[in-house]
This record gives C-alpha cells, sequence and structure tokens, in this order.
C-alpha cells in the first residue's frame, strides 16, 4: 500500500495552488509513495480553472479535485479532506507552499518509523516540517515548532509540543484513536489542540529537518483581521482550559488579550467582545486535563505553557 496522501485546503488563492500542484508533480518517489493528493478548494469565489486543466492532463498523478460544499475553515476542511483518504500517513501544506527538494517524500515514512528517536515509548505521530520564507530564504520563526527559537534553529531534529499547519504530517491512527481537528475552530490554534490529545495518548510530536518547505507568506507576516485575532486568542484559552491546569488558562486569557490589544490597535469592541467568549469557555467546553505522562513530556521538551 502506497503510504502517503497529500492534503492542500485551498481558498482563492488559484495560482498559489497551482505552483504546488506543478510542485508536487516533479517529486521523487511520488508513483512509489503516494497514494493521492487530496486538493480541497474550499468553497472560493475564484476561479480555478488553470489548476482543474493542469490536473486533467496529468492523468498519471493521483490528483483528486473537489470543491466543498461552504467554506469549512481551516479545521473542517481538514477533516473533509481526511476523510476523503485511507493512506496511513497524510501530508499536509498550505496552498502558498512548496517542497523544496524533489526528494523531499523519502524520509517522511523513515521519520515515523522512528529514526534518530529521542524517546523509543513513544511512536511519532506528528511530524513538523522545516520551513523557509520562499522570497528571502530566511527561516520561519512562527513556523518553527518550538518557543526557543534561538537555542533550536539548527538542530537537526527535536521532539516538542505543538507543530505548525502550514507544513507538517499526521499518522492516521492518531485520528482514529484521538480524533480530528477541533470543528469549533474556524481559524485558529487548532493544532494545538490536537497536539494536547496526540501528547496525551501517548505520541511524539517530532520536528525533523530532512522535509524543508519554502512558504509564500511575507516575512513582513499578514495583515490578521481583528476577527481572527480574537478568535486564536480566544481558542487558545480554550486549549488551555481543555488540556492544562487551570492557572495556565488564566494566564492564557489575560496574556492574549493583552497581545489583541496592542495588534488590534486598542481596539475595546472586539476587546470585550473576547472577554464575553472567554468567560463562557467553563460552562461551553468540557475540561480533559492530560495526564503525568504528557506533562513529564512537555516539562522534557521544555513546552511553553503559560501563554
Amino acid at each position: 500500500m502506497k503510504p502517503l496522501s497529500v492534503v492542500i485546503i485551498t481558498y482563492n488563492r488559484p495560482d498559489d495552488a497551482l505552483d504546488l500542484a506543478r510542485n508536487i508533480s516533479q517529486l521523487e518517489g511520488l508513483h512509489e509513495l503516494v497514494k493521492d493528493v487530496i486538493i480541497v478548494n474550499n468553497c472560493s469565489s475564484v476561479s480555478y480553472q488553470a489548476l482543474e486543466d493542469f490536473i486533467a492532463a496529468h492523468p498519471d498523478i493521483p490528483f483528486r479535485y473537489t470543491v466543498a460544499p461552504e467554506n469549512l475553515g481551516v479545521s473542517r476542511g481538514r477533516n473533509y479532506a481526511v476523510s476523503l483518504t485511507r493512506a496511513p500517513y497524510l501530508v499536509f501544506l498550505d496552498d502558498d507552499a512548496l517542497f523544496r527538494d524533489p526528494g523531499a517524500l523519502r524520509p517522511i515514512v523513515p521519520i515515523f518509523d522512528g529514526q534518530d528517536a529521542e524517546d523509543t515509548d513513544r511512536p511519532v505521530g506528528i511530524i513538523a516540517f522545516k520551513v523557509y520564507y520562499y522570497s528571502t530564504g530566511e527561516l520561519q520563526k512562527n513556523a518553527f515548532p518550538h518557543k526557543r527559537f534561538s537555542e533550536r534553529k539548527d538542530w537537526p531534529h527535536f521532539d516538542t509540543a505543538y507543530f505548525s499547519g502550514c507544513a507538517h504530517a499526521i499518522r492516521r491512527r492518531v485520528f482514529e484513536e484521538v480524533g480530528l481537528y477541533p470543528e469549533n475552530f474556524f481559524y485558529g490554534m487548532e493544532e494545538y489542540d490536537l497536539s494536547y490529545r496526540a501528547l496525551d495518548a501517548g505520541y511524539t510530536i517530532r520536528y525533523d529537518d530532512r522535509v524543508v518547505i519554502l512558504h509564500k507568506e511575507s516575512p513582513a507576516g499578514r495583515l490578521t483581521p481583528r476577527e481572527k485575532l480574537r478568535g486564536m486568542w480566544v481558542n487558545k484559552s480554550k486549549v488551555a482550559w481543555k488540556y492544562l491546569p487551570w492557572p495556565f488558562f488564566c494566564t492564557t486569557a489575560l496574556l492574549w488579550s493583552l497581545e489583541y490589544l496592542k495588534k488590534s490597535g486598542w481596539h475595546a469592541g472586539g476587546f470585550f467582545k473576547g472577554w464575553s467568549e472567554i468567560a463562557r469557555i467553563p460552562r461551553t467546553e468540557k475540561r480533559s486535563p492530560v495526564g503525568q505522562a504528557a506533562r513529564d513530556y512537555l516539562r522534557r521538551v521544555k513546552a511553553r505553557l503559560s501563554y
């Protein structure tokens, strides 16, 4: 059985999606390793005809292109894509990303198999890839899966507590054991929610620089609309409430509220609306704190939990 499925969720970026499809078509081992390339058009409002024409012209490549019935957001979009394939390992890429190296697919299964494992008692459940900015070649700090960036940026691999959504791979068994991405997270922090569930189930999250991604996001960052920024604040607070000791919920909610004020231009309406949503979290979200083994793991990998 071919082990990999490559998953792309695209929304209103047809040129980037076409570039990624071309990039994937040139990878070494594609026919040997890839069961299917799932491309979900998340109900875009622009034409994807050029991508559709490219797929039609390459019937030898296992593209599976589908248009979602509505804009499902990030989490529901990924969950929808997961339902379309039975491959044992799923590789997720943002639609504005590219594999840097033609041989990028070959290390993925060996990493899952535990090459250079630090903790042989925990199978690798999720892999975080190395991400550079496409335009500058600079390592993308906000896609690096550890807060100790300066310390670890040159490490070839390490165990960690979370992963970046723009470029990662997940063992299907993780989804089967702990569930899919949280569907009430329309945008932001869904990776943290899945990370804690995977760690609590006994898996490792592994960063490995053998798979390198070029990301077209600008080094200056994307302008984050206030709604999305508020959603990230509220969702990170939900994650802390659900999986961590309650003091971390308090510090997360407080410090992220200050971050919201700073980045939103001191937008009072969104600030009070965010706190109103956070006040409802203890009534609407069930607490299921991670167990002692996961807490020991988090301490070992030097996870930052307070915000």
